[in-house]
């Protein structure tokens, strides 16, 4: 990839798309060397709750290196190398917000629902996303005004079903009955959000829930992906999300397209994630 920049010249966004779908097509595959035992996994516990793997770790090193050494000027915000720079992600025009493996129990329990997530982040908006699948073999991706796609496939939301097929915590259940008091469906748990939100964008699920732990690289190039199929990630009041922030983790929040989120507003809240 010889789409090096070195000023403080901007790329085309689609010259940034078309960077970090090379860079997480590479990155897929240096996590799938890792899958199934391939390589010691060598699991280990962040802050006594969150599993990292050395697949994780070894695709967020290709990724900080390879995206870092071709825009030198946009800033960097990770799960497995967080703020590197958090002065230079905060002040840069751009920046990268990677999760290496989004949905890292499954990847370690040899569940295929996993995939490396990768966005380009301007003033706030993601403008170029990527979720590489490698396991399952789908690659999403999208940009600002470009559509989102799966392959060669144009993603949108789906026509609302009847009854809605919602995926969501159990203790939000109840409020969910009274959104929908026709019925809805309760789908199974989709242990990668940013897969959750691709889902959606394909018209896969009708909506989904978030709980209030989700981070900016959870859902940075997913977020995006939903958009540009017609869809929207909000929080409970139907607020857009912000990225790349002094905060990156997120409140609560619900993703979806605009009617079915318009059902749930005033009536799912904070307090069914109690």
């Amino acid at each position: 990839m010889s789409d090096t920049v070195k000023s403080n010249a901007l790329a085309p966004v689609e010259h940034d798309l078309a960077l970090i779908r090379v860079a997480t097509e590479e990155a897929g595959r240096i996590a799938l060397s890792y899958f199934h035992g391939h390589q010691e996994l060598d699991v280990r516990m962040k802050g006594g709750t969150s599993p990292v793997s050395a697949g994780d770790l070894a695709a967020d090193t290709f990724l900080r290196e390879f995206l870092l050494k071709a825009r030198p000027n946009y800033g960097w915000l990770s799960e497995e190398s967080v703020d590197v720079s958090r002065t230079k992600r905060l002040t840069a025009p751009r920046s990268f917000v990677v999760d290496p493996i989004d949905g890292t129990r499954a990847f370690i329990d040899g569940r295929e629902t996993w995939c490396v997530s990768v966005a380009v982040v301007e003033d706030g908006k993601a403008v170029a996303g990527v979720l590489e699948c490698p396991a399952l073999g789908y690659t999403y991706y999208a940009s600002a005004g470009g559509g989102a796609w799966k392959g060669d496939n144009r993603l949108t939301v789906a026509p609302p079903r009847k009854p809605p097929v919602i995926a969501a915590p159990k203790k939000c259940l109840p409020q969910l009955q009274s959104a929908f008091p026709g019925g809805f469906e309760r789908h199974d748990h989709i242990p990668s959000l940013a897969y959750r939100l691709a889902m959606v964008a394909e018209g896969l699920l009708d909506a989904t829930l978030v709980r209030p732990t989700a981070h900016d690289w959870d859902i940075a190039a997913a977020g995006l992906i939903l958009a540009e199929a017609g869809g929207l990630l909000t929080d409970l009041d139907g607020a857009p999300v912000v990225y790349n922030g002094e905060s990156v983790v997120k409140p609560a929040m619900m993703a979806g397209p605009k009617d079915i989120l318009q059902t749930m507003f005033g009536v799912v809240t904070a307090d069914a994630f109690g």
